[in-house]
């Protein structure tokens, strides 16, 4: 049984994260470590194959707790089954082939004058590929295991994963820290507390605008921009005359599809992320193995994910307990989306964990979906139908959208940030009249026991709609290779993302993406 709402007891709430063995994981046990009256977790149990580095950051996890005075329980197992009995949420933050195939993801698509990215473009499908399959079979696993536990994907590609879970009738959202990094920085250039920043944040994982950004209800975008325009350009290295022109402020990463081939030239010069992230892990290692360590080091600020853990304790309690989470500036998780640090947003997705059959995370050795073990078959889960179990979900997340609706759950003007409201990946379900309701959006959204429900939005304009549609038919055929497999399947998706979209590129990028990721996908 789930927590009721009304049980707040230490012994409460039972969380499991699936690739516990990540480098990033001391932040999110952070957070549940501070933000403790938001969510009262009785045990936190870590989940990877790893296992000597899952001891290093269990032991770490350990020390934390005890230091903050958290009464909870931490675990660690190679089990997934074991770990996942029991629990009331199971957290995803894994990565299938670890950051060896991130460095692959990051590097081979250059050689063709393609963007080098692990969520975007041709090096984001080679990571769908590999991960899709490992997650279903994780997540028929929770179904299994503890069939009323909600599924958190902070797995990349977001949206895809979590399209893939939703299609297949898993109780899924999932999270990104893109927002919440937005109504932090604006609100420090404010001179505001964030819990009073809230944004209306529209478009898809990783290809989304801010079209208001409101203080006490207020819109203040025009004014942020005009005063602090050149301070945020630079943050997000793009021009201040487009921000002016776009009148919104875009994510960071719509710089790969703004100023690609400057983008291209400038990766080709340095080394990738994947090499900076590694050389900074086997750092973060070496700190965890000291037993004086009892906290996250600031060393870990430079892994990524800001905020990462703030919104994932924000978002697991309004999902357990349906209710306000309590708030405050003082970083007590506020709203689903808003007070103190339980805003908007959510991790970059990630951990860095690799996948060994369905045990996937840390940085353990590499397993393909359907060798050497469980997640075997996993591709065709489900009828293989991007559509899918998924249906009937469509159908009642557009029913929940009008019943949140009258019932006043949402905050006026449709921002993200206030009242039960936080920005997460789920089903369309009509809220951009122009994509499949089965699309899935990062949209802000009401939130409770009966999961997302999006709130409506005003008509997105040709400028953006125009590139969010292109990119939800690459998803869309992206999920299609990623279920069924098939060089055909490949080459069609790459042929319709809008960073490659000629006949040669896709051609030669579906050829090198079988080669390079060929232990990982079962039908190649």
């Amino acid at each position: 049984m789930l927590p009721t709402p009304g049980d707040r007891s230490p012994s409460s709430v039972k969380i499991a994260v699936v690739g516990g063995g990540s480098t990033y994981t001391p932040e999110l046990i952070d957070g549940f470590a501070r933000l403790r009256d938001a969510l009262p977790v009785g045990e936190l149990v870590l989940i990877d194959p790893a296992t000597e580095r899952l001891a290093l950051v269990g032991a770490l996890a350990r020390r934390i707790f005890a230091a903050q005075g958290h009464p909870g329980r931490i675990t660690w197992t190679d089990d997934l089954d074991a770990g996942l009995d029991g629990a009331h949420a199971v957290l995803l933050q894994l990565r299938v082939g670890g950051q060896a195939a991130r460095n692959q993801d990051e590097t081979w698509p250059l050689e063709c004058g393609c963007v080098g990215q692990e969520t975007t473009g041709a090096g984001g499908l080679a990571k769908a590929l590999r991960t899709v399959p490992v997650v279903l079979d994780i997540a028929e696993r929770v179904r299994r295991r503890c069939p009323d536990a909600w599924i958190v994907d902070f797995t990349n590609p977001v949206g895809i994963v979590t399209r893939a879970l939703l299609t297949h009738g898993h109780k899924a959202v999932g999270l990104c820290n893109v927002a919440i990094g937005f109504q932090r920085k604006f609100a420090k250039l404010l001179g505001v507390a964030p819990e009073r920043v809230e944004l209306e944040h529209v478009g898809l994982n990783h290809l989304t605008w801010e079209r208001a950004v409101r203080v006490d209800g207020t819109d203040v975008l025009p004014r942020l921009l005009a005063e602090h325009g050149d301070a945020i350009a630079a943050d997000l290295r793009m021009p201040r005359a487009l921000l002016d022109h776009l009148g919104v402020v875009p994510s960071y990463y719509l710089r790969y599809y703004y100023q690609h081939d400057a983008v291209v030239r400038e990766l080709r010069t340095k080394p990738s992320r994947a090499a900076e992230v590694a050389a900074l892990e086997r750092r973060l290692l070496d700190l965890y193995a000291d037993p004086s360590l009892t906290e996250k080091p600031a060393l870990l600020s430079q892994r990524g994910g800001a905020y990462y853990s703030e919104a994932a304790v924000a978002l697991t309690s309004a999902l357990l307990s349906g209710g306000d989470p309590g708030g405050g500036g003082d970083g007590r998780a506020g709203s689903a989306g808003s007070g103190g640090d339980g805003t908007a947003g959510g991790a970059r997705s990630g951990g860095d964990g690799t996948a060994g059959g369905a045990r996937s995370g840390g940085d353990g050795t590499a397993g393909s979906a359907g060798g050497g073990g469980p997640a075997g078959g996993a591709v065709g889960t489900g009828g293989g139908s991007v559509s899918g179990r998924g249906a009937g979900g469509v159908a009642g997340a557009a029913g929940a959208v009008g019943a949140a609706t009258a019932s006043g759950l949402f905050s006026a003007g449709g921002a993200a940030g206030a009242g039960g409201v936080q920005v997460m990946n789920t089903f369309n379900a009509g809220t951009l009249p122009f994509l499949p309701d089965d699309a899935v959006v990062e949209v802000p959204a009401g939130v409770g026991p009966g999961g997302p429900s999006p709130l409506p939005l005003r008509p997105l304009p040709p400028l953006f709609a125009g590139l969010v549609a292109n990119v939800t038919a690459y998803e869309h055929l992206a999920l299609e290779a990623a279920l069924k497999g098939g060089r055909d399947r490949v080459f069609s998706a790459l042929l319709a993302h809008p960073l490659i979209g000629q006949i040669d590129y896709a051609d030669r990028l579906a050829d090198e993406l079988i080669a390079h990721n060929r232990e990982h996908l079962t039908w190649a």
